[in-house]
């Protein structure tokens, strides 16, 4: 880092410092934490080199991530051990998108499936729930504690005394308790959750509650930490495979429920749920059936002990399947992976920003040139990348996970600085504009309206993400940089 600072043949509402990267005149700058300058803009969404974890085939995975052992826990059935509980630890290297594993360690010698898992930040555990095929397939969860690049865990906690498919878990931070939310195929599937506590490494359980009394499919829970609640997303089989959303209040071991509410109209299929905590939404991936089986996403606002919607946004114009959503908290974007069924059933990525009750999305990423099954990703909130995991069609099934680094902007809230006078070199001396100054380097401006700093290093009329004012046009090529 070097700092010129002001020199006599400078204007004072200047300052001259060195470029990290090339500078073109006229564009946005924003000061770097070294106190180099740079333009403002937008990186691509990229995705590394996918490395196998299992080399077997498997039929379910989930992914959670250790925010205390900073690591990502990825559990699996092992076909090719009997589809026994597995889980392997995985550690994410952001410098080249690089992902490596510790040993594979059962957690339930019988096959499981499905499987969804969980962080608990409170007891810094990883809780897996499945359904136990040595039990009658009952409902079952069990508790890991990462160490390094392994994991043991306690002893087995049935939650439910009958088969539960479609289980989904959340950790609500204001509880300090797990919930998971099923279908109760001892209770004609109706969706159904249920309040887990972790004590060191054993999970005990409240009373059951029916959330949805029909019989329910896909359930996808999340915690919703500005309005301290859990939502729970799900198609309902009770009102024509409608997508509904119900918010739930964690009180102890119970929970109960407010009013469903429909997100979809029509048949949903593969709902999955999001929590964006710099938007405060919930968002909702799914395939929407009336609609050739497009990858659709809705932005859900909590208020109380209800749920609204806005209008549903297709981020897929094409067959999909199975998509899942998860915060790049990073990137501050919603990252929604998916198959392309149109396209080989490819392993695909899209990022999204929510703004409002809408959310819009960039350009899509093949992360797997060949059927991806059982998709499922967690975001690394310490290397800033998101883990996807998933069965690779092109390579005998093995189990697999890539690391997808979403496309973000080194804009803030707080860095912008001005705007560059002179074109500049990477590591030249820039003269940027203060506050204060006027940049003549514009075009196309509409004099006396405010302008706004794009996340792409563009200037324009409407506020982004962050919202960062530029200044105020004097003329078609001049504006007045933002003191």
């Amino acid at each position: 880092m070097s700092y010129i600072g002001r020199q006599l043949n400078v204007p004072a509402s200047t300052v001259e410092l060195t470029a990290e990267g090339a500078i073109t005149a006229g564009k946005p700058c924003i000061i770097e934490a070294d106190g180099d300058v740079a333009q403002a803009s937008t990186s691509a969404a990229a995705s590394g080199t996918a490395v196998v974890f299992e080399s077997a085939s498997l039929v379910d995975t989930s992914v959670a991530y250790d925010s205390n052992a900073q690591k990502v826990v990825i559990s699996y059935n092992d076909a090719g051990n009997s589809y026994y509980g597995t889980a392997i630890v995985a550690t994410v290297d952001p410098s080249d998108n690089s992902i490596s594993y510790g040993t594979a360690v059962v957690f339930e010698s019988a096959s499981t499936s499905p499987i969804a898992s969980t962080f608990d930040s409170s007891n810094n555990k990883v809780v897996i729930a499945y359904g136990d095929g040595g039990n009658s397939n009952y409902g079952t969860a069990i508790v890991g504690t990462v160490s390094g690049t392994s994991i043991s865990f306690g002893s087995a906690a049935v939650y439910e005394s009958a088969n539960s498919p479609s289980p989904s878990i959340a950790y609500d931070a204001n509880a300090g308790k797990v919930v998971i939310a099923y279908a109760d195929n001892g209770n004609s599937n109706y969706g159904t959750a249920i309040v887990g506590t972790v004590s060191g490494t054993s999970i005990s359980f409240g009373s059951a509650a029916v959330f949805e009394s029909a019989a329910v499919e896909y359930n996808s829970i999340v915690y919703d930490s500005n309005a301290q609640k859990v939502v729970i997303a799900y198609q309902d089989e009770g009102n024509s495979s409608y997508g509904t959303a119900i918010v739930g209040t964690v009180s102890g071991t119970s929970i109960s429920f407010g009013s469903a509410a429909v997100f979809e109209s029509a048949t949903a299929l593969s709902v999955r749920a999001v929590y964006d905590s710099n938007a405060q939404k919930v968002v909702v991936a799914y395939e929407d059936d009336d609609n050739s089986d497009y990858g659709t996403a809705v932005v859900g606002t909590v208020s109380g002990t209800s749920i609204s919607f806005g209008s549903a946004v297709v981020f897929a114009a094409a067959n999909t399947a199975e998509p899942f959503a998860v915060y790049d908290s990073g990137a501050q974007q919603v990252v929604i992976v998916y198959k392309n069924n149109a396209s080989g059933a490819y392993g695909t990525a899209i990022s999204g920003t929510v703004s409002g009750t809408s959310i819009s999305f960039g350009s899509a990423v093949v992360f797997e040139n060949a059927s991806a099954d059982y998709l499922s990703a967690a975001y690394d909130s310490n290397a800033n990348r998101t883990v996807i995991a998933y069965r690779d069609g092109g390579n005998g099934d093995y189990g697999t996970a890539v690391v997808f680094k979403a496309s973000s902007t080194n804009l803030t809230s707080e860095n912008f600085i001005g705007f560059a006078e002179n074109d500049c070199t990477d590591n030249g001396l820039a003269t940027i504009q203060l506050g204060g100054s006027v940049n003549d380097k514009q075009t196309s401006l509409t004099a006396g309206q405010t302008y706004f700093v794009q996340g792409d290093g563009t200037i324009g009329t409407t506020a982004a993400s962050p919202s960062v004012t530029a200044g105020t046009a004097v003329s078609a090529t001049e504006i007045l940089v933002k003191g």
